[in-house]
Formats: structure tokens, sequence, C-alpha cells
């Protein structure tokens, strides 16, 4: 009779595999503590771990299936007769299936509050090892790690007559080794968070489990799919899609973009960010969302035609109406009035989004290169205007901080050669991507316009000479934010104090590739 052993912490659907195989397929079970209660309690037939073994659960449950009648029985090559033999002499049964899930570590660390003991606690030492010896031997038994590879398991082994084909049992070999090392980065990142270390040491591995296939990445022949980093879903995998077509692969990577400007704001003050293409057209703060919304639209409207949204409040009436009033991709808010839905169902294409915690966000940033990658900390440093050098005889009003700290926030978040020029909490222009700073400035200040008089201008790097600064002069910008560092930086403050414009150094460089 075919064997299975059955040791798993979620036991969604274990009972209907295990009737399953008893019942249809004559299997004989083997199982440890809660998932053989749950058998029996089914009435099924399961002879028990600690039955079987002749050992004993011992340390509060820690030691189950760490035993050689086990992992004898998962290992054994059954064409090796050295193997065989020593299979018989120690009574050891070969396994043909193996069904393991994992403690819920990534839930239990999910959970406010949880202590570092409550979290080792939940660290699984004998699944991995069953895991993994199972997977190692996928030429002889089959490992299932997911119930959701249960109904395939079953159709396999219906149409095989029970001989489960090497492809299907080497395909869930690879499947198990993703799970287990997806698990073991999971603990390494809780451990790494706790030591708070920005070192991410000699290996770092990245692993993910499929949200969704896309219908195309960047370009229609690029394929593409979705992944979270984790079993349980957070981020964009867990936001609450309220209506609105499936996401695409660019509607995802603006999205995040759109999150990151949108987190610079404190929720008690409304914001709006409207993007394209990862670059901010517009971005305002106002006394109400739905103001915020509007100055933020407005700022550049030709450019916001087709764009993404963030608001960090809740999406009330007001801004609902508006949001109706244009075309728009998406939209992501951390909440929406019941009212506010049922005037956004008008535009039943355009994708709303409720991320409630839009500030929780991954902590590093990964790009894919030939032969690796590159990990870098996030650009998340919190402006302190306390720290900025003023360069300039000429001192700015608190009212130019303010615009300053503002305009600050959002260059990081251009792409570089970035500029920014603000007035009024208000984004009026925005030079990005251009391959030098004088062309962004141009464009910045085009886009502006009139606005410019008085307005503040915001740069991602220094000036490495005063022709910008002199730019900026013949538009009326009355102060510059830039982070300094160049060797001609007396040149640029020179050129500012001649002209009579305020020059701040925050010594920090935003540039974003």
């Amino acid at each position: 009779m075919p064997l299975a052993l059955l040791s798993v912490s979620d036991k969604t659907g274990v009972v209907e595999l295990a009737s399953q195989l008893v019942e249809k397929f004559q299997f004989e079970l083997i199982s440890s503590g809660g998932t053989a209660k749950a058998l029996r309690d089914a009435g099924i037939a399961v002879t028990k771990v600690s039955e079987y073994t002749g050992s004993p659960e011992i340390l509060g449950g820690r030691v189950k299936t760490l035993h050689p009648r086990i992992h004898g029985g998962i290992l054994a090559r059954r064409d090796l007769v050295e193997d065989r033999e020593e299979l018989e002499a120690n009574n050891i049964r070969p396994f043909d299936l193996v069904v393991v899930n994992l403690y819920p570590f990534e839930q239990t660390i999910a959970q406010p509050n949880i202590s570092i003991p409550e979290a080792v606690e939940k660290i699984d030492i004998g699944g991995p090892t069953l895991i993994r010896a199972a997977a190692k031997n996928f030429k002889y038994l089959t490992v299932l790690c997911s119930p959701s590879q249960y109904e395939q398991y079953l159709t396999e082994y219906e149409q095989s007559n029970g001989k489960v084909s090497l492809a299907f049992r080497q395909q869930m070999a690879g499947y198990a080794f993703a799970h287990t090392n997806s698990y073991d980065r999971a603990i390494s990142a809780y451990f790494a968070n706790l030591n708070q270390s920005e070192d991410w040491g000699n290996t770092y591995s990245l692993s993910g489990y499929q949200v969704q296939s896309l219908r195309y990445g960047e370009n229609p022949h690029q394929p593409a799919a979705w992944y979270q980093t984790g079993t349980v879903a957070s981020g964009w995998a867990a936001a609450n899609k309220l209506q609105g077509k499936e996401l695409s692969y660019n509607n995802l990577v603006d999205l995040e973009a759109a999150r990151r400007i949108i987190t610079e704001f404190d929720s008690s003050e409304p914001a709006a960010a409207v993007l394209k293409h990862t670059n901010p057209c517009g971005a305002a703060v106002g006394s109400t969302l739905a103001e915020a919304y509007e100055r933020a639209f407005n700022a550049d409207n030709v450019s916001a035609f087709g764009g993404i949204v963030a608001l960090n409040q809740s999406i009330d009436t007001a801004t609902a109406q508006a949001l109706t009033k244009t075309f728009l991709e998406c939209v992501v808010a951390p909440g929406c009035d019941q009212e506010a839905q049922e005037i956004l169902t008008a535009k039943s294409k355009l994708r709303i989004l409720l991320l409630p915690d839009l500030a929780t966000g991954p902590k590093e940033t990964i790009k894919a290169i030939a032969g690796g990658f590159l990990v870098q900390k996030s650009d998340d440093q919190i402006e302190k205007p306390d720290h900025w050098q003023i360069a300039t005889e000429k001192q700015p009003t608190p009212e130019q901080i303010a615009e300053m700290l503002f305009a600050q926030k959002l260059v990081k978040h251009v792409k570089s050669n970035a500029i920014l020029v603000s007035r009024d909490r208000t984004t009026a222009g925005i030079g990005a991507g251009q391959m030098n700073r004088v062309g962004s400035v141009k464009i910045a200040l085009e886009q502006a316009g009139n606005k410019a008089q008085g307005a503040v201008l915001a740069s991602d790097g220094f000036f490495p000479f005063d022709d910008s600064v002199r730019t900026a002069a013949t538009m009326g910008i009355s102060a510059i934010i830039q982070p300094g560092g160049s060797i001609r930086d007396k040149d640029s403050v020179a050129a500012a104090n001649e002209l009579g414009i305020v020059m701040v150094l925050s010594g920090t460089r935003h540039f974003l590739h």
C-alpha cells in the first residue's frame, strides 16, 4: 500500500485530501500532532508519528518528526540495493507522498506587539527538514507544501494510475525549495530588522509568490507577472480594489511611485499627487482634499490626463466628484466614503484602490543588472530645515522655508536631473530626466511661466555652474534649495547674492535613476 506523511500547520483541505488518499487510492497515513487529531476527528484512519517511530514527541512538540524511521523513509533511493536492505533491517517503509506546510511565522510577526520569544516559537524546524528531504528525493516521491497543490496531485495520481510522473514530482520539488527559501528569508529579514542593520551581508535572496500573471510588461511583447514577497499579503497585494480593470505592470510601477510621494505628507494636511510614468505632473496640499486634488491636477492638466492619483486622506464626496471630471487610470487612497464610492461608479473602468497604510513600504530598492542585482536603502530621509545651511546674504522668510520644504519633499521623486518649481504649496513646473541640469531648469521654468514669479526652485543635485541660477532669476524665482557640494558652489552663491535670490544648501543629494 502507498504511504503518505501528513504534517501541516494550515489544515485547509487536508481532511479532504486524506479522505481521497485513503478511500480512493488505499493510502496508509502517518501524521503528527494536530494533523493526526484533525484526521481522527474526521474518522480517517491514521498512525501517529510517535506510534510509528516508538519515540514520543518531546520538548513541548519541538521534536516530532526528526527520526530515522521518518527521514529514512523519505530519503531512501529505492533503486539502490544497499538502501533497500537498510530500510528492511531497520523496519522502515518508504514514503510515496509527503504533505507539509510550515508554522505561520510571517502571519505571527505581522501581528502588533509580538514579542521575540513568540516569534521564535513560530520558526519551524521539522517542517523545512521534511520538505527539503522530500524535495531532494523527488525521483522517488512527491512533496506538497500548499493546499493549492492537493487537487492537482489527486488528478495526476488518478490519471497515471498511481505512477506519478517524474516531471510532476520535479515540478513540486521546485515549488518546495522556493517555499523554504522564502520562509528562511522572512526569518532572516525579521532578525535583520531587529538588529537594525543596513549591511545586507554576503548573501541576499529574493523570492515571491505569484499574485497574478499580467497581460504584459512595459510593452505588449514583454511577458510579465506580479509577485508578493511573503505568504502574508501586504502592500499592493493587500490593497482593496473597489472597482476598475485589472492592474497592469505599468499601473503597479506608477502606483508605487505615487505611494512613495504621498507618504511625504502627514495625513493631518490634505495632499494629492498626480503622476505619469513615475514622475509627478503635479502635487499640492490644500485646506480640503478636493482642493488639494484640483490644485495638483491643474498644475499640469495636459500631462495629468490619463494619470495616476494618490491621496493621503479618504476620498470624500467632493473629491470623488472632481475625480470623475476627466480620464484617469488609477486612484489610490487610504479609504473611501460610501457616498463617494457611489459617485465613482460613474467611471466604472477607473481603478480605485484602498491602501489604509500608505506609509508601509519597502525599506530598500532593488534593481536587476546583468548577472546580479543592486540593493540600496530607500531614500526616505526626513527633511530637517534646521539642518540646512543658508548660503546667501539674503535670509529666507518662514514662508519661503515652508515652500522649500514642500519642494524638497517632491524633487527627490522626480527622475534626475530633477528641477521643481513650487508656489503656494503647489508644483508650478517640473523638469525631469534631462541629460544636463540647465535643460531641466529651462523646462521647469517654461512650464511654470508667470507662476515662477516669487516661487522657489528645488534641485536634486548641485549646480556645476551659475547659469541655472541666472536663468532662474530671469523668471522671478525668489529662493533656491539645492544640496551643494560642487567645487563651484561659491559661483552659484555669488550669483544668487548678486541677483537678490535666497539660496539654501540642504546637504543631501536626491538622485533618482
